[in-house]
């Protein structure tokens, strides 16, 4: 049997060493006309930790699937149809620095002169 927050080992002498470390609990409430919606992240970061930090880490996710999501439509990421892994790793490297290429294009469009292959322009 396992109790939540306790490790159960044999050689651990007191009951403070057989607790887990302390984590965060992070929700996010949304009212929505059908009824309330939330979501929830636990952390391990240190518990003083702001909560700008802790909501930019939760919804960090966001970004993370939108890149991956433009690497895969708009610069071809699922396109490989070989079977090695040299050439997959070739073609996720090209397909990283494009990826690379694009966001500081986004981020620095004035810094010359770029292909219009990005789509986030």
């Amino acid at each position: 049997m396992h109790i939540a927050g306790i490790i159960e080992r044999e050689h651990v002498a007191s009951t403070a060493d057989r607790l887990l470390p302390r984590r965060t609990l992070l929700i996010q409430w949304k009212r929505r006309r059908g009824g309330n919606v939330f979501r929830s992240w636990i952390t391990d970061l240190p518990a003083d930790t702001p909560l700008t930090v802790l909501v930019r880490h939760a919804t960090s996710r966001w970004c993370i699937e939108t890149d991956y999501h433009e690497m895969e439509q708009a610069l071809g990421l699922g396109d490989y149809e070989g079977r090695t892994y040299r050439g997959f790793h070739h073609h996720v490297a090209l397909v990283s620095a494009a990826h690379l290429f694009c966001t500081e294009h986004h981020l620095n469009p004035k810094g010359g002169a770029t292909a219009s292959v990005c789509t986030r322009s």
